[in-house]
């Protein structure tokens, strides 16, 4: 090869990292400082709480002029508290959690029908279970009259659960 060819390149390479430049000295890079993060007048207690959540008072707030036998009224609202309060014998899950009310209706006389069923006819309470309900439902202060309707149709299934029974039987 002549020399003519070693100096007809048709690049030029960049220096190396360690190699200087003539003239000027590289720049060390500047390094991280607490200072330098971003700047909030938070302490990290308050950064790392829960915000509130923008939805959690619209969804804690009691509709308006509900009538006291319609859902969401107070009347509806103790019947279900009530029975909430009867739990299964064999599983560890109040009545209503688990599926087993249909539904409450309230009538304009304070008159309480519950549409239920069993988790299966030959449950061993399908003999006292209807009486404890409407004894429950009838106890509830404004309650005139109580009655249960035992229906099998549609049947009982495990789909019928809320989250919080099948939580609590860990089935979700």
């Amino acid at each position: 090869m002549s020399e003519e060819t070693n100096n007809d390149q048709d690049f030029i390479a960049a220096p190396s990292p360690a190699d200087n430049v003539v003239g000027k000295q590289p720049e060390k890079p500047k390094r991280a400082r607490v200072e330098d993060a971003v700047d909030t007048d938070e302490t990290p207690r308050e950064s790392m709480e829960r915000k509130r959540d923008y939805l959690e008072g619209f969804l804690q707030q009691k509709p308006e002029n509900v009538p006291a036998g319609a859902p969401g009224g107070d009347l509806y609202e103790a019947v279900v508290a009530a029975l909430k309060e009867i739990y299964d014998p064999e599983i560890p899950v109040n009545i209503y959690d688990l599926g087993l009310i249909y539904g409450v209706d309230v009538d304009e006389e304070s008159d309480v029908t519950v549409t239920m069923t069993l988790t299966t006819p030959h449950c061993p309470v399908a003999e006292t279970m209807p009486g404890e309900v409407e004894l429950r439902a009838a106890s509830v202060p404004g309650v005139r009259d109580a009655e249960v309707n035992l229906v099998w149709d549609p049947p009982w299934g495990p789909e019928k659960m809320t989250d919080e029974a099948r939580l609590e039987l860990g089935m979700l």
